[in-house]
């Protein structure tokens, strides 16, 4: 496969100031919608399966908590089609305003839901509702922080400016983790399961108006204001998505494949590693969250620090040693688990989390967007990227513990789906044949806008 296919380059990169500037946006926003995105994930695996769903036996409400969970994912791709194609038409700072405001209202409304006790066959409905909201939401972030980053990136740097949005990932995990561990730390597990889950949630709200604040000083991407823009609108594709996917179909649905290792390690620890730690293996929740406050802490670094060595080096090679690290460390991080060591669980969890996970992500902005031209490339990338997290993400916990339950309460297969995902990154990334930018002419601009006028 070739990730330079078509008009590929991210094109000119705006001025140094610039470029930091829609950096530390990207960066911030990220941080706003995953800790939202998370921390549903993290109480998820905690306490909805009781509050939304008791009726049911434990493993069925544990399954149902983990069906709400994937709902999110479900959503996603269509968050990124519906803004991904306004954002190929109106730009990327407007779409990127809109996802931070919608995320942010979905998670404070989950802070005052009321529970299946109090409203019935309700709760669990309006939960399911919100959730899609969020995947909704979501769905269209990752697509415009990624383009606001690398379009403004130096076309030397373009991983390492546009990893920020990962680690804002990480530290809204981070963030959410603490803010969980924090009030469920300082509670009883009687008022932690009454309203001490719910502050998380209402706390988004100040985060949100943070986030909101420092997009809305952030330029519009120059390069959709210097080449998008200046299209004529009849020569502009109607539907980018269509176009982007004629443009490079091989790229379009290998990002799938690449995606697996990240969803696959990065859920199955942070949180179908919880549930299944303290559920089946009776480990204290407060030292799991640990571990996810260690690996989201670490990412902090390790992020950047891959995306510079993708930078110096060669993304492609970057992605391969990740995803192998995915299969090598699948299974010791459940035998970890059964044995019950912190020190092993968290060594495990570094290995797939902070090798395997980050090194792939680090690469992802600048590798994926920069497979479609500038005139739909927040569609082409935006949703295939979404509709790897539909497939490959959102139900891994699920998937999981379906797994578990077939296995008699065993992880060997859930080991064995994890190494199944990262191995088939690996052979995904094995046939990139060239990972470096390329430089898109004008010449080259107008030769795919003109064709892609025909969709």
């Amino acid at each position: 496969m070739n990730s330079t296919q078509g008009p590929a380059a991210a094109g000119h990169a705006g001025a140094p100031g610039l470029a930091k500037r829609a950096a530390i946006a990207s960066f911030m926003g990220a941080v706003v919608d995953w800790y939202d995105f998370f921390l549903y994930g993290i109480v998820a695996g905690l306490l909805f399966g009781d509050l939304f769903f008791p009726g049911a036996s434990p493993a069925v409400g544990t399954l149902a908590a983990w069906a709400t969970f994937g709902v999110g994912f479900l959503f996603r791709p269509l968050g990124g089609i519906v803004f991904g194609h306004f954002g190929d038409r109106l730009g990327r700072k407007r779409m990127l305003v809109l996802t931070m405001l919608i995320m942010g209202v979905a998670s404070t409304l989950i802070g005052i839901l009321p529970t299946y006790a109090q409203a019935g066959i309700w709760a669990p409905v309006l939960l399911v509702v919100l959730r899609a909201t969020q995947g909704f939401a979501v769905g269209g972030e990752w697509g415009g922080a990624a383009l606001m980053a690398v379009e403004n990136a130096p076309a030397k740097w373009r991983s390492l400016f546009s990893s920020g949005v990962q680690v804002g990932a990480s530290v809204g995990l981070l963030l959410a983790t603490l803010v969980v561990k924090v009030v469920s730390g300082n509670t009883s597990e009687a008022a932690f399961q009454s309203w001490g889950w719910r502050v998380p949630f209402l706390a988004s709200a100040a985060l949100v108006m943070v986030g909101l604040i420092i997009r809305a000083r952030v330029e519009e991407s120059p390069v959709f204001t210097q080449q998008v823009a200046a299209i004529a609108e009849e020569a502009k594709p109607r539907v980018p998505l269509i176009a982007a996917v004629r443009s490079n179909p091989k790229g379009f649905f290998a990002i799938i494949g690449l995606r697996l290792v990240e969803l696959f390690t990065f859920y199955g620890v942070t949180t179908f590693g919880l549930a299944y730690g303290t559920g089946e293996l009776g480990l204290d929740r407060d030292s799991l969250l640990n571990v996810n406050l260690a690996v989201g802490a670490l990412a902090i670094l390790t992020i950047p620090g891959f995306a510079y060595l993708a930078d110096r080096f060669g993304r492609r090679r970057i992605y391969c040693w990740g995803s192998l690290a995915g299969v090598v460390a699948a299974a010791p991080f459940f035998w970890a688990l059964e044995s019950g060591s912190m020190v092993l669980i968290i060594f495990c969890a570094v290995l797939l989390v902070n090798i395997a996970h980050d090194m792939a992500v680090s690469v992802q902005q600048s590798l994926f967007t920069e497979m479609f031209g500038p005139e739909y490339r927040y569609s082409g990338a935006g949703v295939g990227y979404q509709l790897a997290s539909a497939i490959g993400g959102g139900f891994t916990p699920f998937i999981a513990s379906t797994l578990v339950i077939w296995a008699g309460g065993g992880w060997g297969l859930v080991a064995g789906y994890l190494a199944l995902g990262c191995g088939i990154s690996f052979l995904v990334a094995l046939s990139i044949r060239n990972d470096q930018p390329e430089a898109a002419t004008d010449a080259g601009l107008r030769s795919a806008s003109a064709s892609a006028a025909a969709v």
